[in-house]
């Protein structure tokens, strides 16, 4: 049986007729990354140890790095 059609929506669930300005998805994008970099900051200094790990291996990876 046949789903009911559900009008088409974005990603974020919005409809696709409003189109968003760059100004307003620069902005979004801009809100997101701040957030995510203060969450990344937020777990190293509740979990030293591993945030310690993960730069070890950064550093690794970037000595192994071929130009």
């Amino acid at each position: 049986m046949p789903e009911p059609e559900e009008p088409e929506r974005e990603q974020d669930g919005r409809a696709p007729d409003r189109q968003e300005s760059d100004a307003e998805r620069r902005r979004r994008r801009a809100q997101f990354l701040r957030e995510l970099n203060e969450a990344k900051a937020l777990r190293d200094r509740v979990q030293p140890r591993r945030a310690r790990a993960a730069r070890m291996r950064q550093a690794m990876r970037m000595r192994t790095f071929r130009w």
